[in-house]
């Protein structure tokens, strides 16, 4: 078994093709080379090969059907497709086509409420006539706010009226008639060309870019086939139960076939798209981006040039698959990407050269450290290991001829034994990066620092709880255990960490909260379910089919692993959580499974760490400029409008220039994979926490089992 998708679970040997997409438990692609696309340019141009249709096929409707009927009986909740599933059905479809609610009217929304509470008894019939109604009056508004936004870029602007953009698309409005639409959209384009004249870019030059923009964006979507509009809308339908089930058309399925036979090789990161713009979901351990270390998640992408000086290609509201095929490449070869960090500040060119992720680079890593804290003259040996996913060679370990298999397991082994050979204090497990993997690996990993017992429980979709237990008596490392993670900590992580926490082994410290993502999908290829083969590609249906659950019974779902020990960070402020997605599967409970509890996190302890942490936080300027910088990332990070007067607009960019002069954003999460441990003011006050708590265990001569 797996945290991830089940459909991967051949893979799980493979980290950097399990961590992207257990991370954030987002709709995100791969950038893996393919061998096929020599011209992501001129792919990109290409028409497609099934144009649509002026309704759906018989196979659409037969399609609708069928995943009308898998969905109650694989999903996790077995709930029924239901009126809300199809309020929620129309909400993202509308939602996909127009997230910023610019092209439809209020009156063409009116219209399509009609729908509200029927399209999940259309689907059951096979009847996906609205996905066609409702895409044909958007491309309609689509050709007709183009040619509004051609009319409006002949003229000139002024710069200096006091205006404002609505950003947040949650408190967007439509327009209620095409005089609203024409305001809207000049404000719009004042908007985007006062970014674009941010980037050294003269007001003709700006123009002329948004006028390429807007005539791309409008042949996206007359170039959209039936095959995609299908998914777009069964999608809806699917991602109304949670946001990870989704259906895969018969080209995005074979694409995502040919992406697991490749070797993986790229920039080594993960995208999803919002709001027309491409966001970075997760840099994957050991791949370019991550040895590079500028690009992190939620990091903007709005432009991508080839080479050293190739030209770079706008890909703002360009399609994500679009994207990827200008981003991905063979090794060696160089892309410059033009980033906006975080989505908030001003535009910067990575130049990254694509490489194929590493496993060493990627597999767990171990230092030993001396450390002090300050007034302390005392010095102890703490053992570091950093951990950017649970990796198992399946091939190797299955066949049983190579006994010298890797694993997460094994190598975290090789690492405790060298620390004990050379008298570690105690032992720091950085899962701060991790993204998840094999589930076998998480409960054999737990397994080195608890005796035996419950490491997590597992839900199906009738209800049944499963739980996995280390099943193998004795331990590795019996001393002071502290658990490093963050709001990138997904899945099998979560499980470690929540283990370590329920039988009371270590002390967990970091962002407020882990990920959050408590479910596990699998990949049903609707040919061979219905045929027994797969020579019919019909698609696929990735569905949400089981949840974890901690040895305590809390699900790890939506709230994830709460920290002991709380440290600031501008990761924990980033939408990068299960929390943020729309729909998510609620937390619940299972009931609790006996296991052991151990005498080392006592609260009164934890408590004096705490305060002690605060007060060192308090005193330290690196800390309290972090703060400053996360204070100023979430002020304008949460702006619901943004001015659009010139002036104000600079004002607003300086003030981000100034707190970038000398940004350590994220620093603490940001170190290149090379370096085994992160030399920075953060990891120094892990260590101090870790220090403290190894001296209060043994002032207190805590070690024991109760």
């Amino acid at each position: 078994m797996d945290c991830c998708d089940s459909a991967t679970q051949n893979l799980t040997h493979r980290p950097s093709s399990i961590v992207a997409r257990c991370r954030t438990g987002m709709a995100i692609v791969m950038l893996l080379v393919s061998s096929s696309v020599t011209n992501p340019i001129a792919a990109q141009e290409a028409a497609p090969a099934n144009p649509p249709a002026r309704g759906p096929s018989m196979q659409d409707r037969q399609l609708a059907q069928i995943i009308s009927q898998l969905m109650p009986r694989q999903h996790v909740s077995s709930r029924e497709l239901d009126d809300q599933i199809s309020q929620r059905a129309l909400d993202l479809y509308l939602n996909m086509l127009d997230p910023l609610k610019i092209y439809f009217l209020q009156g063409d929304v009116d219209q399509f409420r009609q729908y509200e509470a029927s399209i999940d008894d259309l689907v059951k019939r096979g009847d996906i006539n609205p996905a066609y109604v409702i895409f044909n009056r958007f491309t309609k508004r689509v050709d007709e706010r183009v040619a509004m936004a051609m009319q409006l870029l002949d003229q000139d602007f002024d710069f200096t009226k006091e205006e404002s953009i609505v950003v947040d698309p949650d408190q967007a409005q439509y327009a209620r008639n095409d005089a609203e639409a024409r305001d809207r959209w000049r404000k719009q384009i004042k908007y985007a060309m006062l970014l674009l004249m941010d980037d050294d870019k003269t007001a003709e030059e700006a123009k002329d870019q948004l006028r390429r923009r807007y005539q791309r964006y409008a042949r996206r979507w007359k170039d959209t086939d039936s095959d995609d509009l299908l998914e777009m809308y069964l999608t809806s339908v699917t991602s109304g139960f949670d946001p990870h089930s989704t259906y895969m058309s018969p080209g995005t399925l074979e694409d995502f076939r040919i992406q697991m036979r490749l070797n993986l090789e790229g920039i080594g990161a993960a995208l999803r798209e919002k709001d027309g713009n491409t966001v970075v979901s997760s840099v994957i351990p050991g791949g370019a981006a991550d040895k590079d270390g500028r690009l992190k998640p939620d990091d903007v992408i709005v432009s991508v040039g080839q080479g050293d000086n190739g030209e770079s290609v706008d890909i703002v509201e360009m399609p994500l698959k679009d994207v990827v095929d200008l981003i991905r490449g063979k090794a060696g070869t160089t892309v410059r990407l033009g980033v906006k960090p975080g989505g908030v500040s001003a535009v910067e060119e990575y130049k990254i050269i694509r490489a194929q992720v590493e496993l060493e680079e990627s597999a767990a890593r171990g230092e030993v450290l001396e450390h002090q804290v300050p007034g302390v003259n005392q010095a102890l040996k703490i053992g570091y290991i950093n951990l950017p996913s649970f990796y198992l060679d399946m091939e190797k370990a299955r066949d049983g001829g190579d006994a010298d298999y890797r694993s997460s397991t094994r190598d975290v082994r090789k690492i405790l034994d060298d620390f004990r050979a050379k008298g570690v204090a105690g032992v720091v497990l950085d899962l701060s990066k991790n993204g998840g993997g094999s589930l076998t690996e998480a409960i054999t990993l737990t397994g080195l620092f608890i005796d035996h017992g419950p490491v997590v429980q597992v839900k199906d979709s009738r209800g049944n709880v499963t739980k996995y237990d280390d099943d193998e008596h004795g331990v590795a490392w019996d001393g002071p255990l502290v658990v490093l993670t963050s709001k990138l900590s997904a899945s099998a992580s979560e499980i470690l960490a929540g283990a370590i926490r329920d039988y009371r082994r270590g002390i967990v410290i970091g962002d407020p909260n882990t990920h959050g993502k408590g479910t596990v999908q699998t990949l049903v290829d609707i040919g061979e379910a219905l045929f027994s083969n797969q020579r019919a590609n019909l698609g696929a249906l990735k569905v949400t089919l089981q949840k974890f659950y901690l040895p305590d019974g809390e699900s790890t779902q939506l709230k994830g692993v709460p920290a002991d020990i709380v440290l600031p960070s501008i990761i924990a402020k980033m939408d990068v959580g299960e929390s943020d997605l729309d729909y998510a599967i609620e937390f619940d409970r299972v009931p609790a499974k006996r296991h052991d509890l151990y005498s080392l996190v006592p609260r009164s302890m934890v408590d004096q760490l705490r305060r002690n942490s605060q007060m060192r936080v308090q005193q330290n300027d690196e800390f309290t400029d972090l703060l400053r910088r996360i204070e100023l990332y979430v002020r304008q990070k949460e702006r619901d409008t943004l001015s659009i007067n010139e002036e104000e607009f600079k004002a607003r960019r300086k003030e981000l220039e100034a707190a970038e002069e000398d940004d350590k954003l994220a620093e603490e999460m940001s170190e290149p994979s090379d370096k085994i441990y992160p030399d920075s003011f953060y990891y120094d006050e892990v260590m101090n926490i870790t220090y403290e708590y190894i001296q209060a265990l043994r002032a207190q001569n805590l070690a024991r089992l109760n």
